[in-house]
């Protein structure tokens, strides 16, 4: 499946100094050879909706995404880039991510090894760094503003030297090699104060002034967390129709009436624009259980249990009275612990219907009030049995956005969408939405089939590729890179997440692998071979046209 769409074919693909060489039946001899026999080998997976800025520092393999064939991300979306950044705003902006992103600032600090002011010398930077997959990014509004206005960025409007100031920055980001500029007009985004990101502070008239580089030297995309309003939707509007910026936004089935924003992609396609919208594959999800959060920590005698080591957490739930006492705690507990901004939380019995207890190997899962009819017990009280059936490695996923399936399926198969809304790198011990793409393939794909396989690869590659500039990749074609993704159709999907302590000071985070996933080929050398990274690591610095 060469991601164009069209039907796949056999052939055998020869690969020279990390591009493809040749198709077709090739008789040379290799220093390798794959045989992908009954597997499908496709262009490697972008995921252009990414938050491994800060994650760079110590996992150059961009785990969890490399298991799920992802070969290049894009950092820096909603305007949380960690450059440009000066010394003294670096505790600052390190705060705000771990709030508005969930990134534990204690690993930020620990992990990031500072070498740069401007964006430019953050791209630097990176390209020093040990690399497995390939790593691009955006300049970010919430970290240009306080760069270029300092304390003010918090609380004031930008001055015309304060707009000049920006424009230039993001003009020599840009010429460095940034792949566009981030913003986020959304009111969930916030300081620790409860404020909103510096982002926010400006006015629509200031993002206006920043796409006006990106017209001015015709390269990068504007990225954005979308204002859920009339006016913001108007002032998207207008930019899209009148400008030749390239815009992306997400498009997720919420409260709120997205179909407008899919029109908004159509109408701006027949004006001469071009936008584009970025689909998640199923709905907005937390994953919790002992090893990470529960959704009663807050309760006094729950929270009195997970002070305690994990090991004597389990000896203590192993007594019937005290699960039974959990268990009344539980629907007495006044709140419920935020689990993500959007609060994963036990409002009553019917939200036992929705959430999965994940099976290992990723097989079916069933909801906890399914088990609980099944053994005839309170579905608090089955989450204690199967976490300890389990020795507390358990996991249950929690959805927190509406259930709206004739909405994904419309958004998923809308012609200007793309399949990229991971936030890896983020959320890490609350949400696994890096396997989104293998949920794609295996759910929608396989299952459901909603389109054909090789219209879905399409839509996590080559139209990614294409508009957001990474013109050499996204395509099994002679002379592009050689990253690929080889797969087992029958078989390819998620495994069930774990919780690891493989952050700097060991804090917790998410993991997954996926199944069916045989190799993940980056830049013509093989990083991972049937979930086990190889010790190659061949990622680049993925730079727009005017620096590559």
């Amino acid at each position: 499946m060469d991601g164009t769409g069209g039907p796949a074919f056999r052939s055998d693909i020869g690969i020279r100094g990390g591009r493809i060489a040749a198709f077709g039946r090739i008789r040379e001899d290799a220093a390798r050879v794959i045989d992908a026999g009954g597997l499908v080998v496709a262009p490697g997976l972008i995921d252009a909706h990414t938050h491994m800025d800060a994650q760079v520092s110590w996992d150059p393999l961009g785990t969890s995404s490399c298991w799920h064939g992802i070969t290049s991300v894009v950092m820096g979306n909603c305007g949380f880039s960690i450059a440009p950044c000066r010394p003294d705003d670096r505790e600052r902006l390190i705060r705000a991510l771990e709030t508005v992103e969930a990134i534990p600032s204690e690993a930020m600090l620990a992990g990031i090894d500072w070498r740069w002011g401007s964006y430019r010398q953050y791209l630097q930077n990176l390209d020093r760094l040990p690399k497995g997959i390939n790593f691009g990014g955006y300049i970010g509004h919430s970290a240009l503003r306080p760069y270029v206005m300092g304390a003010r960025a918090f609380s004031e409007l930008a001055s015309p030297a304060d707009i000049e100031g920006m424009r230039n920055e993001v003009r020599d980001a840009l010429q460095a090699g940034a792949l566009g500029f981030a913003t986020s007009r959304g009111k969930q985004h916030v300081t620790p104060e409860g404020k909103p990101v510096p982002s926010m502070i400006g006015d629509w008239s200031e993002v206006v002034a920043m796409a006006g580089v990106l017209e001015e030297l015709n390269v990068g995309v504007l990225q954005m967390a979308r204002d859920r309003t009339e006016r913001g939707f108007q002032c998207v509007r207008e930019l899209a129709l009148n400008s030749r910026v390239p815009i992306v936004y997400d498009t997720i089935p919420l409260e709120e009436d997205f179909r407008p924003w899919l029109r908004l992609t159509e109408e701006a396609a027949a004006a001469g624009g071009r936008v584009v919208a970025q689909a998640h594959s199923r709905r907005v999800t937390t994953v919790w259980g002992f090893h990470n959060q529960l959704p009663w920590d807050r309760h006094p005698v729950w929270k009195d249990l997970r002070r305690l080591p994990l090991e004597r957490q389990l000896e203590a739930i192993r007594d019937e009275s005290y699960r039974k006492r959990l268990v009344k705690a539980a629907y007495d507990s006044p709140e419920t612990g935020p689990i993500i901004r959007t609060q994963a939380s036990i409002k009553g019995p019917d939200v036992f219907e929705e959430i999965l207890v994940l099976h290992p190997g990723g097989g079916e899962s069933l909801s906890i009030a399914q088990v609980a009819r099944e053994r005839g017990k309170d579905p608090v009280e089955v989450v204690l049995e199967l976490s300890l059936e389990q020795d507390l490695r358990q996991m249950f996923m929690h959805p927190v956005s509406p259930d709206d399936p004739q909405g994904m399926l419309d958004i998923l198969t809308h012609p200007r969408t793309v399949v990229t809304f991971s936030d890896a790198g983020a959320h890490a011990s609350q949400i696994s939405d890096f396997s989104l793409q293998t949920y794609f393939l295996g759910h929608w794909i396989r299952q459901r089939q909603i389109m054909p396989f090789e219209m879905a690869i399409r839509k996590m590659t080559y139209d990614i590729a294409s508009f957001w500039g990474m013109h050499d990749r996204g395509l099994l074609r002679e002379g592009m890179a050689a990253d690929l993704f080889i797969f087992d159709a029958a078989k390819v999907g998620p495994d069930t997440p774990e919780v690891s302590h493989d952050f700097p000071t060991g804090a917790a985070r998410l993991t997954q692998k996926s199944i069916g996933v045989h190799f993940t080929v980056v830049n013509g050398q093989v990083l991972i071979e049937n979930g086990r990274h190889t010790g190659a690591l061949p990622g680049m610095v993925l730079r727009n046209r005017l620096a590559s």
